[in-house]
């Protein structure tokens, strides 16, 4: 049974007796796996005091210094993600590829912080006046947070803490309680890079936690992913605190099919983009918007392909998608089901009768399962249609026109990611213009984009006004300033023939 904890100092803390913890479940079985020890507000009062310790002297480091230890870093990711991906598919439950398709992802983020000095450059202007130049430059904040959700562990907060890092700043991590383990490798592979004790810290907790770091008055920055509602929640208790804060909330992805579109294609991306994790990511496609008369057509072709899917558990080669992450979170998912049906949709593919690998039905097998569910005939006003399931549940809306179609996006409370598929370049063209969402994809069903643009999302999907890594992301990680000189006597020093050194 695991016992996990904290990562402060440079090293795993001691596992205290008493305190408050959770359970660790394994979510292929539903047996508990081990518990994580909940910070208490003294316990996060160290952490942030380590990082506070080991700030000074990590932003007076050399940005040469930084990258070194950055490419470092990369290396021992590239060396452990088999190790790392074992970690997230046991306690998320996402299969080991799928598992490490999220540490690449993560990766492309630390490589891109690998060219902070780049990223860095400010601008000069010499002789604005008689002997004097201006000249602007960036600077990190100091201790800054982020609080990070349970459907991708690693990737998740590899958006945020390289870039954090290597712009100088200390960084405590709070995961999810409910797969903390990736955290703790993460921090391990840090200190073996030489990331000096103290610039990376791992907080293990629940609303204890958050509450501490949004209210600590040494955090000056808190990054977060998660729902709606608790993205709201961190974005107003955070700023009221006077903290900078991106808060990145909920989604309601739409796929919107033009008559034109290639269906075979379609109906790839949308069990793909639907499926994928389990539909356990924000990006999920979760509505396909069938344009008329492509509904009926799309659908078969959508039914015979998850009709072909194994579903089974993450360490087991030939599964394709896992079990959802507790059992709480799947009743919640699988409610929608009938409530999709008493609302006027058809159930056309029913997830709690797909076999499950090693099992019966998933509805008849021990752990947390439920295969890819398909719902036609959705009402637009539906709450199957409005609500984010956050499961693997597609909904099918038809609609009569691309108007229609656009005019449904527009009008939700969502406006994360959404996509286009079509073979006309003018309508593609018209739809990233009007569309009112963060993320597009034009025959790209997961618009996610790489690690040098920024993510996030438009409406309810994000609180802020600053996107997560890229240069929105170094941006929100440091702050600018403005430099005046005037130089009227210059000045000599001794002869040196040697390189100039770094420290």
């Amino acid at each position: 049974m695991k016992n996990i904890t904290h990562w402060i100092d440079g090293a795993r803390t001691e596992v205290p007796g008493g305190g408050r913890t959770s359970e660790v479940f394994d979510p292929a079985t539903g047996e508990v796996a081990g518990h994580v020890h909940l910070a208490s507000v003294e316990e996060v009062d160290a952490a942030v005091a380590s990082a506070l310790a080991a700030y000074p002297a990590w932003r007076d480091s050399s940005l040469v210094r930084r990258s070194q230890v950055l490419f470092r870093f990369r290396e021992l990711l590239h060396a452990n993600r088999d190790e790392l991906a074992r970690l997230i598919s046991a306690e998320h439950g996402k299969v080991h590829s799928d598992a490490l398709g999220e540490v690449a992802r993560g990766i492309e983020v630390v490589e891109f912080a690998c060219g902070i000095p780049h990223l860095l450059k400010g601008g000069f202007s010499e002789g604005v006046s008689t002997r004097v130049d201006s000249y602007s430059i960036r600077q990190p904040l100091g201790v800054v947070a982020g609080i990070t959700p349970f459907n991708f562990p690693a990737m998740v907060p590899m958006w945020m803490f390289p870039v954090a890092i290597a712009a100088g700043n200390s960084f405590v991590l709070k995961p999810s309680e409910r797969d903390p383990s990736a955290s703790l490798l993460l921090a391990e592979l840090w200190k073996e890079a030489g990331l000096p004790d103290g610039v990376f810290t791992v907080v293990q907790g629940d609303k204890v936690a958050v509450d501490r770091l949004l209210g600590h008055p040494d955090v000056k920055a808190v990054s977060f992913v998660g729902s709606t509602p608790v993205a709201r929640y961190v974005y107003e208790t955070g700023t009221a605190a006077g903290k900078r804060v991106q808060a990145l909330g909920g989604a309601k992805n739409h796929m919107l099919v033009l008559p034109d579109a290639d269906l075979d294609l379609v109906a790839d991306a949308a069990v793909s983009a639907g499926f994928g994790s389990a539909g356990e990511r924000c990006m999920a496609i979760s509505v396909v918007l069938a344009v008329d008369p492509v509904g009926d057509e799309l659908v078969d072709k959508i039914v015979s392909r998850v009709s072909a899917l194994t579903v089974g558990p993450g360490d087991d080669p030939a599964s394709e998608m896992g079990p959802l992450v507790t059992g709480a979170h799947r009743d919640k998912v699988v409610s929608y089901l009938d409530l999709g049906v008493s609302e006027g949709a058809k159930l056309v593919v029913d997830g709690r009768l797909t076999p499950v690998r090693g099992g019966a039905t998933a509805e008849e097998t021990p752990g947390f399962w439920l295969g890819p569910t398909v719902l036609d005939h959705v009402p637009a006003d539906s709450r199957v249609h409005r609500e984010e399931i956050f499961g693997p549940v597609l909904s099918v809306v038809r609609v009569s026109s691309y108007e229609e179609g656009l005019d449904l996006i527009n009008g939700g409370e969502y406006g994360n990611g959404t996509a286009v598929f079509t073979n006309d370049g003018g309508a593609a063209r018209r739809f990233q213009n009007e569309v009112e969402v963060g993320m597009v994809g034009i025959n790209v069903p997961i618009p996610v984009p790489m690690a040098f643009y920024s993510f996030g999302g438009w409406k309810a999907s994000l609180f802020g006004d600053t996107h997560v890594h890229g240069t929105e992301g170094v941006h929100f990680y440091t702050r600018g300033k403005v430099v005046t000189s005037r130089w009227l006597d210059p000045s000599h020093g001794g002869v040196n023939l040697g390189f100039p050194t770094n420290r």
